[in-house]
């Protein structure tokens, strides 16, 4: 028995056409699919991978701040270890105890030094209202207008931020 080769017609020719052409498209879906599915797996992957990196560099901002506070701390610790000698000291001589008082006070100021922190506000600096914090106000004729007259408390800065303002008197 013979295979008859099957006769190709105008009819058959359309379907063979249309086959082909469904065959090619059904090829070009299935493989625009498996792409969508591995971009879509990348973006799961990287929006995973961002996700673990906010929290990573959360914790490490907490942690490195938490380090900065008790690196200030450990520094701070002697000044209050001469505070506590000299309470327990009951010192009577008064001399004694205020030039304790000024050895910690000198051993703070170069603590915060090292640490960048500067005082501000000295008589007869120039009022800057970002600085001063100006609670009076008094007429001389020695002192410029807008002058400080007098500092109840220094100010304090670190850098270019103003950690407190210094409180003053200025000149009219």
């Amino acid at each position: 028995m013979s295979k008859k080769k099957p006769e190709i017609t105008e009819t058959n020719k359309e379907e063979i056409t249309s086959e082909t052409v469904l065959q090619a498209e059904s090829t070009e879906l299935e493989k625009l699919e498996k792409e969508l599915a591995e971009t879509k797996d990348s973006l799961l992957r990287l929006a995973a991978e961002y996700d673990n990196f906010r929290k990573r560099t959360a914790k490490e901002k907490l942690q490195a701040h938490g380090d900065a506070k008790a690196s200030v701390l450990v520094e701070l610790l002697p000044v209050l270890d001469n505070f506590d000698r000299a309470l327990d000291k009951g010192v009577s001589d008064s001399e004694a105890f205020q030039k304790g008082i000024e050895m910690t006070y000198n051993q703070l100021v170069s603590i915060l030094g090292s640490l960048g922190v500067e005082s501000f506000g000295e008589k007869g600096d120039t009022f800057d209202p970002l600085l001063h914090n100006a609670v009076m106000h008094t007429q001389s004729d020695e002192l410029p207008e807008n002058t400080l007259a007098e500092i109840f408390l220094k100010g304090y800065k670190l850098g270019a931020k103003v950690l407190g303002c210094a409180i003053v008197q200025v000149a009219n």
